[in-house]
């Protein structure tokens, strides 16, 4: 694929402990990488210039003030994080893993990030191309992320990972990521957004790819624990 190519060429892919990352695992990241922006080209990687890659999941520390002006610490594990300020971080093995098609492709996720911070913080809007409706996207995303957001209060669960509930943000990262690899369940369970997605990304894997049974697959990684952020 060229565009994985150019990536290759024009990208930084990088270890996180100075080990070198081998030809494979930087083919199989690029070519991941690319697939989403197949009909979005160069420009869809604007903004930033290094991949860096672990050996696992890795740490972060977050610290942030709440309502009443008290600053708070935590630390979380995560498998990937797009920064808005540089790099794309993503840890090997679950690289490595995610061409499976389950829905849950971490390298898919994080280039969403990306995509969504490309005018600005990431909130689930990214910037649309001449011809979307940016009232028609807002309404569909909205809608569905309120009505996802209830169903979890309620204690349903379906084959959407619950970790799109944490904020918009995930929402479109972790629909783009079920988008192609398991199209049809997005299709059949959220229309609206299925075709937006098309509209985005350019592209129908419903229409390439086999529907995928719902039944004797694994649940995607726990949020609280290893996360794509």
């Amino acid at each position: 694929m060229a565009l994985a190519g150019w990536l290759i060429r024009n990208k930084a892919f990088v270890t996180a402990d100075g080990t070198t990352l081998d030809d494979e695992a930087v083919a199989v990241l690029a070519l991941q990488l690319a697939l989403p922006a197949l009909h979005l080209g160069e420009a869809a990687f604007a903004g930033w210039e290094e991949v860096i890659v672990y050996p696992d999941a890795f740490r972060v520390r977050d610290v942030w003030l709440d309502d009443d002006g008290l600053m708070h610490e935590a630390d979380r594990w995560l498998v990937g994080e797009a920064r808005h300020d540089g790099p794309l971080i993503l840890s090997l093995p679950d690289v490595l893993d995610s061409p499976r098609l389950d829905g849950w492709n971490v390298a898919i996720h994080e280039l969403a990030h990306k995509l969504d911070q490309l005018d600005g913080e990431a909130n689930g809007y990214p910037p649309l191309h001449r011809g979307m409706d940016r009232a028609a996207w807002h309404a569909a995303w909205s809608d569905a992320y309120e009505g996802f957001g209830r169903a979890l209060e309620r204690g349903e669960e379906g084959w959407l990972d619950p970790y799109a509930g944490e904020h918009p943000a995930e929402f479109f990262a972790v629909l783009s990521e079920y988008f192609f690899e398991a199209p049809h369940w997005v299709r059949d369970d959220y229309p609206a957004l299925y075709q937006q997605l098309a509209q985005f990304y350019r592209q129908d894997p419903a229409g390439r790819l086999a529907r995928l049974p719902l039944e004797g697959l694994l649940p995607p990684p726990e949020a609280g624990s290893t996360a794509h952020d």
